[in-house]
């Protein structure tokens, strides 16, 4: 076990290969990138995040945390993760919801999309298929997004919400 601090009280512990996780994680389960995915609760992602589904009853909420893993902050991965904060915002549009996809780079990312208009399976998917090297369904689940609902805000050059 170790006992780094990356910014909250440790202790920390290597687990599975992964990232440090503080020791309070490690019972979390592992999620597969082709298992099940669960409709709500907190999970440890392939790549070294922890992954929260929630729902508020009108939208599910995605958040996805990589305290401590900054292979999980590189600009590409941040501009792909900033794609599938668009195409949640994009079903919100098509819904009549009027808020911002939330992104907040490199370490902690929140994503919201009304309830039923993607399946979280494929979200979760999409976010995982990410921290692996993939952006593929990160700009099909987009495409699909603005499909429904038209032109969502653009990516600058870097990979930041334009506009």
């Amino acid at each position: 076990m170790t006992t780094e601090h990356r910014g909250i009280a440790g202790p920390y512990t290597e687990y599975d290969g992964l990232p440090a996780l503080h020791v309070t994680e490690t019972d979390l389960p592992l999620l597969h990138p082709y298992g099940p995915v669960p409709e709500t609760g907190r999970c440890v992602t392939p790549g070294g995040g922890r992954l929260t589904v929630g729902s508020s009853g009108r939208h599910c909420r995605i958040t996805l945390d990589h305290l401590g893993c900054p292979a999980q902050a590189t600009d590409e991965k941040d501009k792909a993760f900033r794609t599938l904060a668009l195409a949640g915002e994009g079903h919100c549009l098509h819904a009549g919801c009027r808020h911002e996809a939330a992104h907040q780079g490199g370490i902690l990312r929140s994503f919201e999309f009304p309830t039923g208009s993607i399946e979280t399976a494929v979200f979760v998917r999409a976010l995982l298929a990410v921290e692996l090297g993939d952006d593929g369904p990160a700009n099909r689940l987009l495409q699909e997004a603005e499909a429904l609902a038209g032109p969502v805000r653009v990516l600058d050059e870097r990979g930041g919400l334009a506009g």
